[in-house]
């Protein structure tokens, strides 16, 4: 998801910068106008969850954009928003593209350009979960006790992040 708003914001003229440390193990996107040595927007993506998106991760964003004196800001989710969200968004000046809004915009570009992008976001391996904390692959892993299917996360023991799965062919 990140890299498909990187993609998605070059297209549009900024130049970005993917910045690792957030806590969650998410990616920020700083943009850029053409010509600035510093960012004017920090965009933070939230891939998939199965709520909507609440004040919470905004609260996040607004303090990522205080600590990197940015006046805008912008939160893509594949999700929605809830109505709380909605509304702190519009008094701290952070745009919110939710999943349909991002297709839109993306349709919205040049046929090649949407194009490009396209074929951008459905490149690689869909039958393997991401981790949400890690943004990377997981694995596919076999319980000890129980003998049960699973995909765990690759950084384990530092991530601890799994999700259960019937559809894993044991080894």
């Amino acid at each position: 998801m990140e890299e498909l708003s990187a993609a998605y914001f070059e297209e549009l003229g900024f130049r970005t910068g993917l910045t690792h440390d957030r806590a969650d193990g998410a990616v920020d996107i700083s943009l850029y106008a053409a010509g600035a040595d510093t960012a004017s927007i920090l965009v933070h993506c939230k891939a998939w969850d199965a709520y909507p998106v609440g004040v919470k991760a905004l609260h996040e964003l607004r303090a990522a954009m205080t600590s990197a004196n940015v006046a805008e800001g912008v939160m893509v989710a594949a999700g929605r928003f809830t109505p709380e969200a909605r509304g702190f968004a519009a008094r701290e000046n952070i745009q919110l593209i939710d999943g349909a809004a991002l297709l839109e915009k993306l349709a919205a570009l040049l046929p090649e350009k949407a194009l490009a992008l396209l074929k951008f976001a459905t490149t690689g391996d869909f039958l393997t979960p991401t981790c949400p904390r890690c943004s990377i692959k997981m694995t596919a892993r076999k319980s000890t006790r129980e003998g049960r299917m699973f995909w765990g996360c690759t950084n384990y023991p530092r991530c601890k992040q799994t999700f259960s799965s019937a559809t894993i062919s044991p080894a």
